[in-house]
């Protein structure tokens, strides 16, 4: 008797060379997979939502998996204790047995911190962008809607992994106060929110720092009409990967992300 799995995890990218297996790397889908392996006593193959890069943190990553057995009941607990302090695993659920993470998606948010702070706080250095330059907030602001509905959105793709469909829809892009995490200064601490049908390889990395550099004048506003129209390659400026966290992935048929705060 086989059971699928649903669950949530976040986790501190920093010492990973992202979420997807490669060998010889130490990767957040790996460090889970040997896990859940050591308690089944068989291999345990895991499906992540979003394959996140080198860096790149998340607060609701959601996997899927073909768990051998009966769902166990403290399992999700024997994980977190396995994997923490940098990845915990948030909710465990039994699923579907059709439902696959990557595929069942619907949405997902992801969420770019930055530190507009004259220094780094050493507090969110981790997990947010400092940018030390003088940046115009209401002309970043107003940018972002510009990026919302369908678009192909190639001028945005870094080269190294293409996709062969590039075209994507931004439900939302909007700046907020506040980032990833609160510190003392918090001011200064300002996130951008993208929530989308998908994303492409870096594309959410590529936006930031373009929109950053427009609102600080080193590019012109209508660099981001001219990167929309563009077929590629980008030529833009790529945000640090350290400022990205992916905050939730959403299903039509039950919520995924109830538990991702």
């Amino acid at each position: 008797m086989e059971t699928t799995l649903k669950g949530i995890v976040r986790y501190d990218g920093s010492g990973f060379a992202g979420w997807q297996t490669q060998p010889g790397r130490r990767t957040v889908q790996g460090e889970l997979e040997a896990a859940m392996s050591r308690i089944a006593g068989s291999r345990v193959r895991v499906q992540g939502a979003s394959r996140t890069d080198a860096g790149v943190h998340a607060l609701g990553q959601v996997f899927s998996c073909r768990w051998p057995g009966p769902f166990p009941a403290r399992l999700r607990c024997a994980l977190s204790r396995m994997l923490g302090p940098e990845i915990r695993v948030t909710d465990l659920t039994e699923a579907p047995a059709d439902f696959n993470a990557r595929f069942r998606a619907t949405a997902k948010c992801y969420v770019y911190s930055l530190d507009l702070g004259r220094e780094p706080d050493p507090l969110s250095a981790r997990y947010a962008w400092h940018v030390p330059f003088p940046i115009d907030l209401e002309r970043l602001r107003a940018l972002l809607p510009l990026l919302e509905g369908t678009h192909d959105f190639a001028g945005f793709q870094s080269v190294g992994n293409p996709a062969k469909r590039t075209v994507r829809t931004l439900f939302s892009a909007r700046l907020d106060p506040g980032g990833l995490i609160q510190s003392r200064d918090a001011a200064v601490l300002w996130r951008i929110e993208f929530r989308g049908d998908g994303f492409l390889y870096h594309m959410v990395r590529n936006i930031t720092g373009t929109v950053i550099e427009i609102a600080r004048g080193r590019f012109a506003p209508e660099f981001l009409e001219e990167s929309l129209q563009s077929p590629g390659p980008f030529r833009g400026h790529c945000a640090p990967a350290h400022g990205l966290a992916l905050a939730s992935v959403e299903y039509a048929a039950f919520a995924a992300n109830e538990s991702a705060p």
